[in-house]
């Protein structure tokens, strides 16, 4: 004897999902330090400026530079003149221009400017809606 079995044929419908909004919010701060540079500074092949060759925009000693996390950025200008980012390495105890004896002077204002974007926040502002799948047996 054959076993009989019972043969469903079902159709369903995906999921839909509407509405729902999230809201970004990027704060960020910039800081700006000078510093000015001296014979001691200029290496044969690197000029490093110590942290506390710099002051702050409100003319305050600076004790460490900012630590820069991934989502940040800083800026170097020489004599005024913006440089290529891969010219300047920055560390909480200096900064680092890949230029020596042969291409900066004492006495060169540098600028070094960070934007910190760690204050960047996202929120759900309207939930999705999420509709029910239908489903049909057709026996």
């Amino acid at each position: 004897m054959a076993v009989i079995k019972p043969v469903y044929t079902a159709t369903s419908s995906a999921p839909l999902a509407s509405g729902g909004a999230i809201t970004t919010n990027v704060t960020p701060v910039v800081t700006r330090y000078l510093a000015t540079i001296t014979v001691a500074m200029i290496g044969a092949t690197d000029t490093t400026i110590p942290a506390a060759s710099f002051t702050n925009d409100t003319d305050g000693a600076v004790v460490t530079l900012p630590l820069l996390t991934g989502e940040d950025y800083f800026n170097v200008y020489l004599n005024g003149t913006l440089q290529q980012g891969g010219l300047s390495t920055l560390t909480t105890a200096d900064l680092v221009l890949a230029a020596g004896a042969a291409d900066i002077n004492a006495g060169v204002p540098v600028l070094l400017e960070v934007a910190d974007f760690q204050d960047a926040t996202s929120t759900i502002t309207t939930q999705v809606d999420i509709s029910a799948p239908v489903i049909t047996i057709i026996t």
